[in-house]
């Protein structure tokens, strides 16, 4: 790893002309300046934004780049990973990446200069920052992927199976006799929400019809929007039973679903995903598929700090987590209700 003398060797002027040119660029001559952002450029050199900091040890902070923090599951997931930095009485610098790509790029290019003890994240994509993540493996900043099962090549990762979460979405929603199902989410280019569809999709039989109804983001409004589709559906194809990527979405489709007076689970059964706090306390109690969202950020941390611990002695490995189904009223269709009401229409 190149240092700032280095350059300045390199680039035929002095340390302080380097700084200049890193922090006061204006007060360089032109010349000059290309001259040292050459050399720069040719040794490869990363400024070190925590150089004091690492002089008297090791970074004692770690990085955290979350999807969404709109959404309350990574609040969890972060309460799991202080727990776990506390005991080694390690700072948590957390950033949000808003599901963007070109955000989270600049996010890492700043880490890489800031060199924290080891960086958690979340993914906008499986391989959209690979050399990014890569680059910083190189200069010994562990990374850890979490609630991504994608297989990062040069470090470990957390997650849980969504593809059994959308499976067991499945069964529960055809054991209360839903043949016409719909998913909402989106969009597919995030990992979760494709393995969460696929795993529904595998359950369902020719008897049951699957509606997906694609959205651009993972929030309560796109959960009206998916709601109104529903709604405005005739009633002889309406799904009877809708599996939502995340609870906030599942949130919007009730909120849609009872303004616009049907009934929850009369008309429409909803099962969200993640079990955030507040899937028990809507109106009607959501059910839900439940990731173990704290054990998740503790584990994480758990694996970061003991690969920086042991340097390139690490054995990385990948945690999967299996997800549980809580079955609350959104859901409690009784299966014996609609044989009867069956029963009674081919009677008369």
């Amino acid at each position: 790893m190149s240092s700032i003398k280095e350059v300045a060797q390199l680039a035929g002027v002095s340390v302080g002309t380097v700084s200049n040119v890193l922090n006061r660029p204006d007060m360089v001559a032109p010349e000059t300046r290309e001259r040292v952002l050459a050399a720069i450029a040719r040794l490869g050199y990363i400024r070190n934004g925590s150089a004091r900091q690492l002089r008297a040890g090791r970074s004692r902070t770690l990085a955290v780049v979350a999807l969404d923090l709109a959404n309350p599951f990574f609040i969890d997931v972060l309460s799991g990973v202080e727990a776990a930095a506390q005991r080694d009485k390690l700072t948590v610098m957390v950033f949000n990446s808003s599901k963007d790509a070109d955000r989270e790029a600049r996010l890492l290019d700043m880490l890489e200069e800031q060199r924290p003890l080891g960086v958690l994240i979340t993914p906008v994509n499986d391989r959209g920052q690979q050399e990014r993540l890569d680059r910083l493996v190189s200069r010994g900043i562990p990374v850890v992927v979490f609630d991504n099962s994608s297989r990062l090549s040069h470090g470990c990762a957390v997650a849980v199976d969504d593809v059994l979460g959308g499976r067991l979405a499945g069964l529960h929603l055809r054991e209360q006799g839903h043949h016409r199902i719909a998913f909402a989410g989106g969009p597919f280019t995030v990992r979760q929400v494709e393995d969460r569809h696929d795993g529904l999709a595998g359950v369902l039989g020719p008897a049951e019809t699957l509606t997906v109804i694609p959205l651009p983001d993972l929030n309560v409004a796109t959960g009206r929007t998916a709601g109104q589709q529903i709604a405005e559906l005739p009633r002889a194809t309406r799904p009877t039973a809708v599996f939502c990527a995340n609870d906030l979405v599942a949130m919007g489709v009730l909120q849609e679903l009872t303004q616009r007076g049907l009934r929850v689970p009369g008309d429409v059964a909803i099962l969200g995903y993640d079990d955030i706090d507040f899937a028990a306390a809507a109106a009607v109690p959501l059910s839900s598929i439940r990731q173990p969202r704290e054990q998740i950020g503790y584990s994480a941390t758990l694996m970061l700090l003991e690969e920086a611990d042991q340097g390139s002695g690490h054995q990385h490995r990948h945690v999967i987590f299996q997800p549980e189904l809580v079955a609350r009223t959104s859901t409690a269709r009784v299966r014996a209700e609609r044989e009867t009401a069956k029963a009674a229409k081919a009677a008369r």
